[in-house]
């Protein structure tokens, strides 16, 4: 949908003209797709039909200023009567004035029914969204979406009131200012008819030669743009100086600005051309009518020709000009609004492959076994991840998972609340397939702490409350004293109702971890899972609430994905990850016995953080 930015010059400019990318990637028009957005103006039908009645209505009053033109010619002037002139000066205007109010009428109405349809697909959109599964999120571009959510919606709008409302409003404007000039003289229609293409041509060429240079003027302003900011930005401008490469980088930015200036002044001299042959034909064209119109006279081919209608019909010719220009761009038009349309739809489009089962089930979760009975799992279909896992949690213990990193080690744990779905095997709960599951409450009794705390821009108490909107005064406060970060809240001069920030940028990462976990605290979960929950943590910090961390997972099944070792060594059992499959198993003890992985991590990882974590013997 996009074309190069840069200034417009009038109907033959941006608008006028596919660029190479549109032309590409033009969609397909199939009867379905035209169906699908049909599906969107239905409700507001009748409201349509008030927009096209209105729009015919100002076509056919927007003929009388015009033809009053004619009268006032023939019969106020050349019959020198003024009570007529007067008289038909007052008709001008009241026409004139109802046509702008129906003009008005039809434009409010025309963007409620815009503005309605947008409320609709937003509204939509953001559920469908909502409901897409988190590898959606994980793969796609976040400016993406927020383009399909804002701006390419938003766009509907210029398509319904713009787009839509054009082509019947030129349709109109146009057959009925044809009948307005065959009816009151078909020699000079004609003519008339013929003066527009002379209007035309000379736009859509000059048009055309300005919309190339003004292509190749905004991507050399790109590249200009670009090298800006690569060699003036904080790193670009270190880089270099270290280089002293300051001589090169000048002679290289002298270069493009000088062709960015070169493409300027072509595209202002070709502009410069196009207003003067536009004036000249602007003037040319009208002089054309007017002399058919006397010929027709002088020589008496047509005697019932008159003054009036030859200056009604010069009038009449000029209202034809921007409605065909418009026309002819229809396809231009028709093709964008088709790709906004087609964009928004591939998004719809997405199925969510991670749904909630029909009458789903709802065991009961306390204390009860997670089993994943050889499971496999993959992003890309020829690299497995996850081989042949099979191990299970016992009701009500807790297990630590290790593993070098990009082993697996956040992916097995995400498939419990179902993140993602197992590509081989199955993950249960009591005996239960998770995908069996009512996936509400499936992760309702899910507590998750990521290694990464995200806050939303909000008070501390909003950001808790995401976990339970019931809660009360006295379990919020319960919560935050678990995590320790009770006083530091208190301590606020808002308290609770402190402002975090964006994304908790208020914060420091370890308030930020520990808001986090109290927020899970608060949410009381039967099965708890902590990502490297204590990873942003200080040391200080995390002493403040590993007693904490381990009374909340005292009597919940608990997965810790840790790489502290003060974590590891309270497990009741150490799951090790390995290549994509479970490499070992057991206690610390057992572990550091068999060797292999884990006395590797032990030894380069595990080891150095435990002189660190434990006190000095001195």
């Amino acid at each position: 949908m996009a074309h190069p930015p840069g200034r417009g010059f009038g109907p033959a400019g941006p608008r006028g003209f596919l660029t190479e990318d549109e032309k590409k990637e033009m969609p397909r028009v199939t009867g379905g797709l035209l169906k699908r957005i049909f599906g969107y103006l239905k409700p507001y039908l009748l409201q349509f039909i008030i927009v096209f009645i209105t729009i015919l209505a100002a076509a056919v009053i927007g003929l009388f200023p015009s033809i009053i033109t004619g009268r006032i010619v023939d019969e106020a002037l050349i019959g020198k009567d003024m009570t007529l002139l007067i008289k038909l000066l007052i008709a001008a205007v009241v026409t004139l004035g109802a046509s702008q109010a129906i003009s008005v009428l039809e434009s409010y109405i025309n963007a409620w029914i815009s503005q309605r349809i947008i409320f609709d697909m937003r509204n939509q959109m953001y559920n469908h969204l909502q409901y897409m599964p988190h590898s959606f999120f994980t793969t796609e571009k976040q400016g993406d979406i927020i383009t399909r959510m804002n701006t390419d919606i938003s766009g509907v709008s210029s398509v319904i009131s713009g787009t839509l409302q054009n082509i019947v409003s030129n349709i109109a404007t146009v057959v009925t200012t044809l009948v307005a000039l065959f009816t009151m003289s078909w020699k000079l229609a004609i003519v008339g008819i013929i003066v527009i293409p002379l209007l035309i041509i000379p736009t859509r060429s000059v048009g055309r030669t300005r919309w190339a240079l003004l292509s190749k003027s905004q991507e050399k302003t790109d590249e200009m743009n670009e090298r800006i900011n690569e060699t003036l930005s904080v790193s670009g401008s270190l880089l270099v100086k270290l280089f002293a490469r300051e001589k090169k980088e000048y002679d290289n930015f002298v270069k493009v600005n000088e062709e960015v200036t070169q493409y300027a002044l072509k595209e202002a001299r070709s502009g410069r051309w196009f207003r003067m042959v536009m004036g000249m034909f602007t003037q040319v064209a009208p002089l054309l009518i007017y002399f058919a119109g006397g010929l027709l006279i002088i020589r008496l081919w047509d005697p019932t020709l008159t003054v009036g209608t030859i200056t009604a019909t010069v009038a009449l010719v000029n209202r034809l000009y921007r409605p065909v220009e418009s026309l002819l761009n229809i396809q231009v038009d028709f093709t964008r609004s088709l790709a906004l349309f087609t964009r928004i739809f591939d998004y719809f489009d997405k199925e969510s492959t991670i749904v909630s089962p029909e009458n789903g089930l709802k065991p009961e979760f306390h204390n009860q076994d997670i089993c994943f009975e050889h499971v496999e799992f993959s992003y890309e279909p020829d690299k497995p991840l996850l081989r042949d896992v099979d191990f299970t949690v016992p009701g009500g213990a807790m297990y630590a998972i290790v593993g070098a990193s990009g082993s697996g080690k956040s992916t097995l744990v995400n498939l419990i609340p179902r993140l993602y779905d197992v590509l081989g095997g199955r993950v249960t709960i009591a005996g239960v397939d998770v995908r069996d599951i009512d996936l509400s409450y499936l992760r309702s009794c899910i507590g998750v702490v990521t290694q990464d705390a995200y806050l939303f821009n909000g008070t501390i108490r909003e950001n808790l409350l995401y976990a339970k909107e019931n809660a009360t005064e006295e379990e919020l406060e319960a919560a935050c004293k678990a995590a320790n970060i009770h006083d530091f809240i208190v301590s606020q001069p808002e308290g609770y109702e402190a402002v975090v920030g964006n994304r908790g940028l208020k914060l420091s990462g370890g308030e930020k971890q520990r808001l986090s976990i109290a927020r899970v605290l608060l949410k009381d979960p039967k099965i708890l899972i902590l990502d490297e929950a204590t990873s942003a943590l200080d040391s200080i910090s995390e002493s403040a609430i590993q007693d904490a961390l381990e009374t909340i997972m005292e009597g919940r099944t608990s997965i810790v994905i840790a790489h502290r070792l003060s974590t590891i060594l309270s497990a009741d059992r150490i799951i090790v990850i390995g290549n994509g499959t479970i490499a070992q198993q057991g206690t610390h003890d057992e572990l550091l016995e068999q060797g292999g992985i884990y006395k590797e991590l032990y030894e380069t990882q595990f080891r150095v953080v435990l002189e660190h974590e434990m006190p000095d013997d001195d």
